[in-house]
């Protein structure tokens, strides 16, 4: 068997999220289903760099499957990118080494949250239009009090299956790429269910003046959900870039 990473990014409206589910189509059922067709029907189980919820999209996501045959890349990239639906777009096949884990080998992901104050017919559906004006330096210097390592309880969603709610935060900041365009950029080891969209909550609370500041300090020490403020809508969320250390 070769192990082979992909590259590849997906638009998430149209999908249920990243991962396999019955009754459900997912982003990994219709890769799955590509590569089935290129095998007589023999199912193949991709193995990606993390989940993504409902309505999530993905510029830079990684997967890795083992496969019985050697390929050669850009062949095999042709053949799936003409069975997977336009949504779904691979840009990059390569051999890699036997324990290359996407999940697991991954050291850093980042995610992108998009927002906007003027009506735009171009970024209704990957975007969060919002008519209000907003103190960004308010938002960033809240940011600032997410990074390092602590307990994210406050911003998961609850009965997950994880085994901890510590994670790193290394970057967090709101970037203004053009006039009333904004985006909140966030960088960690790893992300709860949730975490990113009920973090742009709060920090929107905050830009709004609803709440202050130090009101993020008390969120994130009191460990409650309830405490955090409603979570944002998925489709201006997107997985922007994963690291690996080689």
């Amino acid at each position: 068997m070769q192990r082979y990473k992909f590259e590849l990014s997906y638009n998430g409206t149209s999908y249920f999220g990243w991962q396999r589910q019955p009754r459900q189509i997912s982003v990994q059922e219709e890769i799955e289903k590509a590569i089935s067709k290129l095998f007589d029907g023999h199912l193949f189980s991709v193995v990606g760099c993390g989940r993504t919820d409902t309505g999530v999209h993905a510029k830079y996501y990684v997967l890795h499957v083992d496969l019985p045959l050697k390929w050669e890349s850009e062949i095999l990239k042709y053949k799936l990118n003409r069975i997977l639906p336009n949504s779904i777009s691979i840009f990059s096949i390569t051999e890699t080494i036997e324990n290359f884990h996407a999940r697991f080998s991954a050291k850093a992901r980042t995610y992108r949250y998009f927002v906007h104050t003027e009506k735009d017919s171009f970024l209704y559906d990957r975007s969060l239009y919002l008519n209000k004006k907003l103190n960004v330096e308010a938002m960033n210097q809240a940011a600032v009090y997410l990074l390092g390592k602590q307990d994210f309880t406050s911003f998961s969603k609850l009965h997950t299956d994880v085994f901890t709610n510590i994670c790193t935060v290394t970057s967090a900041i709101w970037i203004e790429y053009e006039k009333g365009n904004f985006y909140f950029e966030i960088t960690a080891d790893r992300f709860l269910r949730n975490m990113v969209r009920a973090t742009v909550g709060t920090l929107l609370e905050i830009g709004l003046g609803k709440i202050t500041v130090e009101d993020l300090l008390q969120i994130i020490a009191k460990k409650d959900r309830c405490e955090a403020k409603t979570s944002v809508p998925a489709h201006a969320l997107f997985l922007w870039d994963v690291k690996y250390s080689n």
